[in-house]
């Protein structure tokens, strides 16, 4: 059985009497200890999705049709309450902007061992103690000291790491980092990667990394959702659509990316156009007026997912070399 199991996952927003649909019938699943990268522009819909996992929607927002089951439970089932208690001691979320969501009137210590003492239920000591251990563990030195400070003494790398340190705080069997290295410089972006790996690997924690940013994906996940507008245009094994994307979005991300093994006076081909506005209607594939091998009935029909691909004409080496 999946750990995370999300079937046909539709989110809604209500503006002025008007429906509008922003994460439009994901499927996907997680197993135990695996790294899933969901990966697209800003508005794709991985934030709106993992919130959807979490309970965590504003009440602009609903989700209006699917299942999210968590070891076979349908959170969307569960009451505010027995949500309350799976978030935080099975799930846990990282932020990209840890400034935003660190409590800055309150210590360092006091965060971290509030979620140790509400999930597992220690003592003060046992408490302080484990807290100690975490931020060990995640490279903040003297640990001790460092516990009752505040987090505008910490450095942008250094939040980061306690808010990893309070994601592993229950020792939770799923993590959400949504975007966790943006605010960071490119150095500690790879030391933040590379520690949420081996905590994940140490741990057996299962891991969704949302990103933009196809570059990281084949260093540190197992598989590899694509999205675009609202909706799951390719996935599979993360290594394998690196070196063979079959969606033209998915190739054009990987296109936008520069690489060391190129000449540097090859230029950069970015996706053309701006991503889609889930408010404006568009017919057919949401991708096609930026396709570029877009054909008629691109225009007209929405493509069904089928082996790992939302494409009429998936891409394979003889139609890159025709186009």
């Amino acid at each position: 059985m999946p750990l995370l199991d999300i079937r046909d996952l539709t989110v809604t927003v209500k503006s002025d009497g008007t429906e509008t649909t922003l994460v439009d019938g994901i499927s996907y699943a997680i197993e135990p200890g695996e790294t899933l990268a969901l990966v697209g522009e800003s508005g794709s819909g991985k934030s709106l999705s993992s919130l959807a996992v979490m309970g965590l929607l504003s009440s602009a927002l609903s989700v209006t049709k699917g299942q999210i089951l968590f070891q076979g439970r349908d959170l969307l089932g569960l009451s505010a309450e027995e949500i309350r208690k799976i978030r935080g001691r099975d799930i846990s979320m990282v932020f990209q902007e840890p400034m935003t969501s660190l409590n800055p009137v309150r210590s360092i210590g006091s965060q971290i061992m509030e979620s140790i003492e509400e999930n597992l239920g220690l003592s003060r000591r046992e408490a302080r103690d484990r807290a100690i251990r975490l931020l060990t563990e995640v490279g903040v030195a003297d640990a001790d000291r460092r516990l009752k400070q505040y987090p505008h003494h910490f450095s942008g790398g250094m939040r980061q790491r306690v808010m990893i340190a309070i994601a592993l705080a229950a020792e939770p069997k799923l993590i959400i980092a949504d975007e966790p290295t943006t605010a960071l410089d490119v150095t500690i972006q790879a030391q933040i990667l590379d520690l949420m790996a081996r905590v994940c690997r140490d741990h057996g924690t299962a891991l969704v990394l949302i990103t933009h940013n196809l570059g990281i994906v084949a260093r540190y996940a197992d598989r590899v959702n694509v999205m675009y507008g609202g909706r799951i245009v390719e996935s599979g094994d993360a290594r394998a659509i690196y070196a063979a994307p079959r969606h033209p979005y998915t190739e054009g991300l990987l296109q936008s990316v520069p690489r060391l093994d190129q000449d540097r006076s090859v230029p950069l081909r970015p996706i053309r156009g701006n991503p889609a506005d889930p408010f404006t209607r568009i017919s057919g594939c949401r991708f096609h007026p930026r396709c570029p091998y877009v054909a008629a009935t691109c225009r007209s029909t929405v493509p069904a997912y089928e082996n790992g691909v939302a494409c009429h004409f998936p891409l394979d080496a003889s139609r890159k070399e025709a186009v």
